[in-house]
């Protein structure tokens, strides 16, 4: 098809000026030759008329002068009246011939020339010659007898005759030449105005046309850019311009921009796409095989893999991570060394190579019908700090555009940090794993050490290295946590905005466990004092006002640690620890916790075990028991009479669902609590697992409960791998059925726990790890009896309290004074530095960490550094429990650490310890 010709506005408005100026030339010329045929007529009238005229009038004169001169001569005889005679006679031949020519174009009025000169010339001969040739002779008679007859007079009156009749047809044909002309000259007027209205009509139309074809195309241009506009953002549209000028360059452009824009969002779009599609993802595998999938999605690329860079012996080697249309695990090598092919290649020089000359050996794309070779080849290095940290190699069916191949370069340009990101949170979850297992084993060894102290009281020297080990194993593991901390920090940087959330919700957490504890701590502390009546001062009654009150104080805090426990398992940083769980102890366990319980409702307890229940699982022991106390409460919370059966059994293999088969486990295990209660109804079974939710009001008014427990437990169940089931009829009973596997491979997807940068402790689990188990039949040892063997390690010792809350103060002022110890109070940081500057020395001081003006941590600091007592024991105390509040502490200068509410067996204890050394 020909290229059609350029025709732009600019030619078109020339064009068309240039028709109008062509047609006025065409009216001009037309208009002029008629105005030159006028003229020529008119000066044909002039000049052909006018010398008609006047040669006939010469002619006449001619005549009139032959006859005068004929006459003159006769009578006078005077030879000077002959010369008009013969000048005359010589001349009108000549203007006859003149008049003659002059008429070649009028034959009639040729004719009557003829006959007048006929006339004349007979005249000349009848009249002219012969009289004067009779005068010249004298012949006076004949000329007398010719006169009397005069045949002259007769001929002139003819030839007079004649000339009135030819110049009275001149004149006739002159004015109808005259009317014609006229006429003409009409016609050339209406043709002028008729020439004008032609010329007005092309020009208009040829305006119309140009203008037509130029503000339609504007006008559609226009309509097509507003459709674009009002698509919100849909550039699919393109405009269609038929004719060849600057509107369709224009449009052209548009299109061209329309098209860099889509491409623009395009990119944009995936590039944010890409960005977004690997947030959250802890292991490099997952991350590469997200990454190929969603590259190869918006590439159309058909093959790919992902190598990332691991170091070895030899060197740095990049390892394959992940495959895209792998056939049987074999697209591409598993390793290549830096320098080695082109992945090596590629990260040696850190730059990209595109290959579209693929050889015939390369890899094979397969598909259901068979294999097909590859058309390119594109293999793009992945820089961290200038580092090559991984490489990609693409392959597709098509070549890569050049749009293909800036998307996935951008992408990259961010991917490093990523990668990087997630190999940081691989390192830092081995060494949380670590940590985890170092801060077991010394907590079980400061337990076992702490046994020892109390019952082997004199064994001091023996406890004093067992101190100075723990301090050390204490100091490794503070590395440890400095080490985490630095990492954490790092990995802080890159989610600031996950921690600002975090934040807020922990600080919250950490100040209403502050704010409850503070309280609480002397409530506890007083009601257990109370309790014990060690001066037997109160009554039966008063001493049961005592017990409610300790027993709801410790309801206080179980619920404290169930609101804490419930916002770590939301927020995803609950840890959970896998282990060995002698399951053949558990009915015992049950039977020792709840049996009392059972006999005060007089409800029956029934417990079944079937015989292929392994003795040994794999699972979070605490958890676990977490949820079984939790279930066996509600049951007999709603029990009011019947029984609560407690049943366990191995999930047999023809009930294991799809889903139960696709986890690594042992083995499933069945626990089932049913009961005899108020039932549940079966709209309420899902709410009964929300936070903060009962059955109904009536319920809560009746029973109580804040409606935690269950919502606890289906998270703890669903952290180990497990789920909870309700069965329940309303007035008949429920039964909550826990299924869990035994994870001896480990928890199942461990790497997506996400692990936070500051996650609030309760003390349960830093200083009781145990508290929230309660053994039922095994009641708390009074503290008097615990505190016989220490009286002579505090009598007359002298304690200093730092406490900004009174009722701390008070209760511990109290509890302390009963041991025989001096007592001395200060209200921050700043009374408890003058004190000790102004008064004698302390044996011990008990700091509070949270105080106004001058808080525990600063007051401590400067005791070791100002007032250089570095042997000074300071135990901390403190409401707001965060994980690293202990590492805090010590780093200050503290020698231990305790969180409130405080146990007084376990202060007394530290106390002890600290006073003997």
């Amino acid at each position: 098809m020909e290229k059609k010709m350029r025709f732009g506005i600019k030619s078109k408005i020339i064009i068309g000026y240039l028709i109008v100026i062509v047609c006025l030339f065409i009216a001009f010329f037309v208009l002029n030759s008629q105005i030159s045929s006028l003229q020529k007529e008119r000066n044909f009238i002039i000049d052909h008329d006018i010398e008609v005229h006047d040669l006939t009038n010469r002619i006449e004169k001619h005549l009139l002068d032959m006859e005068t001169g004929q006459r003159g001569y006769i009578i006078t005889g005077e030879a000077s009246y002959l010369e008009p005679y013969n000048s005359a006679a010589t001349s009108w031949e000549k203007d006859y011939n003149a008049l003659y020519q002059l008429l070649n174009n009028n034959p009639n009025q040729q004719e009557k020339l003829e006959k007048i000169k006929g006339s004349i010339q007979d005249w000349i001969e009848a009249a002219g010659e012969p009289t004067i040739a009779l005068k010249k002779e004298n012949n006076t008679k004949e000329l007398q007898q010719f006169f009397e007859k005069d045949p002259g007079r007769q001929y002139m009156d003819d030839i007079r005759s004649q000339f009135t009749s030819f110049r009275n047809v001149e004149k006739k044909s002159t004015e109808t030449r005259a009317t014609e002309l006229d006429e003409k000259n009409q016609k050339i007027k209406i043709g002028l105005y008729g020439l004008l209205l032609f010329v007005t009509l092309i020009s208009l139309a040829i305006a119309i046309v140009l203008s037509n074809s130029i503000v339609n195309t504007i006008k559609e241009v226009t309509q097509t850019i507003k459709r674009i506009t009002a698509s919100k953002g849909e550039l699919k549209g393109r405009i269609k311009v038929r004719s060849n000028d600057e509107i369709k360059d224009l449009g052209l452009a548009t299109n061209a921009l329309l098209e860099n824009i889509e491409e623009r969002n395009w990119l944009q779009t995936n590039i944010a796409h890409a960005v977004t599609m690997y947030q959250g993802i802890a292991s490099v595998d997952k991350l590469a095989e997200k990454f190929l999938f969603t590259v190869s999605e918006m590439t159309q690329a058909s093959f790919g893999a992902f190598y990332v860079r691991e170091e070895n012996d030899k060197g740095n080697l990049f390892v394959k991570q992940a495959a895209f249309a792998d056939r049987k695990g074999d697209a591409g090598r598993e390793s290549f060394l830096i320098g080695e092919g082109l992945i090596g290649q590629a990260a040696l020089e850190k730059r990209t190579f595109v290959i579209n000359d693929v050889p015939d050996t390369y890899q094979l794309i397969t598909s259901g019908l068979g294999d097909v070779k590859p058309k390119s080849i594109f293999i793009v290095p992945v820089l961290f700090e200038d580092e090559v940290i991984a490489v990609i190699e693409l392959a597709s069916l098509h070549e890569f555009t050049v749009l293909e191949q800036e998307l996935i370069s951008q992408v990259i340009e961010t991917f490093g940090l990523t990668i990087n990101g997630v190999i940081r949170r691989m390192e830092i979850a081995r060494l949380l794993k670590e940590s985890q297992a170092m801060t077991e084993e010394l907590q079980a060894q400061s337990e076992e050490l702490q046994t020892q102290s109390e019952e082997l009281q004199m064994q001091s020297e023996e406890l004093r290295m067992i101190n100075e080990q723990l301090e050390e194993r204490t100091k490794d593991a503070e590395e440890k946590s400095f080490e985490l901390e630095a990492a954490k920090e790092d990995l802080e940087e890159k989610a600031h905005q996950l921690e600002l959330n975090s934040q807020y919700k922990s600080e919250f957490l950490a100040n209403m466990s502050h704010e409850l504890r503070t309280p609480l701590n002397s409530i506890l502390i007083l009601s257990e004092m109370l309790e014990e009546n060690a001066a037997k001062t109160l009554s039966e009654d008063e001493e049961e006002y005592a017990r409610i009150i300790h027993s709801s104080g410790k309801d206080l805090l179980a619920l404290i640690n169930d609101i804490l426990d419930l916002s770590k398992v939301e927020s995803g940083k609950l840890d959970i620890l896998l282990a060995e769980m002698n399951m053949s102890e558990l009915p015992d366990q049950i039977e020792r916790n709840f049996s009392h319980v059972a006999e005060q409702k007089n409800v029956q307890l029934k417990i079944n075990k079937a015989q292929d229940v392994p003795d040994i699982i794999h699972t979070d022991e605490k958890r676990f028991q977490q949820i079984v106390k939790n279930l066996l409460s509600n049951a007999f919370k709603f029990t009011e009479s019947g029984s609560v059966t407690v049943s366990i059994q191995r999930v047999a293999d023809h009930r294991l669902t799809t889903a139960m088969r696709t986890v690594d486990t042992d083995c499933w295990l069945e626990i089932a609590v049913a009961d005899t209660g108020i039932g549940i109804p079966k709209e309420k079974h899902q709410l009964i697992f929300e936070a903060f939710q009962q059955a109904d009001g009536a319920t809560v008014r009746k029973y109580g409960g804040t409606g935690l427990g269950l919502s606890i437990c289906s998270e703890f169940a669903k952290l180990l791998g497990g789920w909870i089931s309700l069965s329940s009829e309303v007035g008949k009973g429920s039964t909550f059925t826990l299924y869990l596997p035994s994870l001896s491979n480990g928890l199942i997807d461990y790497e997506k726990v996400n692990f936070a940068y500051e996650e609030v402790a309760v003390s349960v689990e830093e200083a009781e790890p145990e508290a929230e188990i309660t053994e039922i039949n095994h009641p708390v040892q009074p503290v008097e009896s615990s505190l016989q063997d220490g009286e002579n390690v505090f009598q007359d010792k002298r304690v200093l309290i730092v406490d900004d809350d009174q009722r701390n103060i008070f209760a511990l002022k109290t509890a302390l004074a009963k041991q025989g110890m001096t007592i001395m109070t200060a209200h921050n940081g700043i009374e408890c530095l003058e004190m000790m500057e102004n008064s004698e020395p302390f044996d011990l001081i008990l700091m509070d960490i949270m105080m106004p003006q001058m808080d525990g941590y600063e007051a401590m600091q400067k005791i070791r550094g100002e007032l250089k007592l570095v042997d000074l024991p300071i135990i901390a105390l403190t409401a707001k429990a965060m994980k690293n509040d202990r590492e805090k502490c010590l780093e200050a200068g503290a020698s231990d650490y305790i969180s409130k509410p405080l146990d007084l067996n376990q202060l007394f204890s530290v106390m002890r310890v600290w006073l003997v050394n």
